[in-house]
């Protein structure tokens, strides 16, 4: 049975080299499993939101972005609150939503996926109005993303290469952060070289770090060093990756509905799924519980 269209947006921008064909077989694709979809090959970001924006005015059934995890952002930063499903073409290098969620990174699988899957709700994160799906940083991280995009766009480096440089860079300059983090009615001071708040708990032990076995548990997580150095830093990724991260002295793992995160500095650079901008401190974080409805694999039955 064919629905009405669907809306399809895809990070038509991102350096891939689809071919001129492209959408008409993706739009082949979905009508396979039963679905009318109508293409778009996003070229910005502000594109991307724009035709999402116009697809929810025109009651489009489902919205559906296709590209890594700063495009899926993008998309459901429209899509969040509106009740209307989110679906997902993990398209990107890592696609950690997708992985998070079960979504297969397979193409085919991800469009079947969309015809077939369930609902499912998850939380989302937020800070100073813009949303993040994965997590949000301070620090490091938001210097090593700036330093990469200005190599590639300067040099014209590869995206991985221009990381490495960044990242050697970041931890040669090694700039610390002062900062005070207000949540439970508590204040904990921090000198730090990063500050991550994650939506909902990460693992941060073992071989499974970086994932996170539910995205509905209705809390942020806030993982932050105190003055750790190089080798300090080193230490604690042994200790993460031995299962030790806990035992570990000077590093906090808190979780909380809502934080605040004060410096000095009237401006800071602050990471969100992967995309850097420049806020106005205070930074306000907060979780928003089941705001968005995402297509998601249906479980499998459970066995007699």
């Amino acid at each position: 049975m064919i629905l009405s269209k669907i809306a399809v947006i895809i990070n038509g921008g991102a350096g891939c080299g689809y071919a001129p064909d492209w959408a008409q077989q993706l739009e082949a694709q979905f009508q396979a499993v039963g679905l009318d979809a109508a293409i778009t090959l996003a070229q910005s970001g502000a594109d991307m939101i724009a035709t999402a924006e116009q697809a929810l005015r025109d009651g489009a059934p489902i919205v559906v972005a296709g590209g890594g995890d700063g495009t899926i952002n993008a998309v459901a930063s429209v899509v969040v609150g509106s009740g209307t499903p989110f679906g997902v073409l993990p398209l990107g290098t890592l696609n950690h939503f997708a992985k998070d969620l079960n979504i297969p990174l397979a193409l085919d699988a991800a469009i079947a996926n969309v015809a077939h899957g369930v609902l499912h709700q998850v939380d989302v994160g937020q800070v100073n109005g813009r949303i993040f799906l994965n997590n949000s940083s301070l620090g490091l991280y938001p210097d090593i993303v700036r330093d990469r995009e200005k190599q590639q766009r300067r040099l014209g480096r590869g995206k991985w290469l221009a990381f490495s440089w960044a990242l050697v860079a970041a931890l040669r300059r090694y700039p610390f952060l002062s900062v005070q983090l207000k949540l439970k009615d508590a204040v904990h001071a921090r000198r730090t070289p990063f500050v991550f708040i994650g939506n909902n708990e990460y693992l941060m032990e073992g071989l499974n770090i970086g994932e996170r076995e539910r995205l509905n548990g209705g809390q942020l997580s806030l993982y932050v060093a105190q003055r750790p150095g190089r080798l300090g830093l080193l230490k604690l990724a042994l200790h993460a990756l031995f299962g030790k991260l806990s035992q570990a002295k000077d590093f906090d793992m808190l979780m909380a509905n809502d934080l605040e995160i004060a410096t000095k500095h009237r401006r800071l650079r602050v990471a969100t799924d992967g995309e850097v901008t420049i806020m106005n401190t205070p930074l306000r974080y907060r979780i928003r519980p089941a705001a968005l409805e995402v297509i998601v694999p249906a479980p499998a039955p459970a066995q007699e």
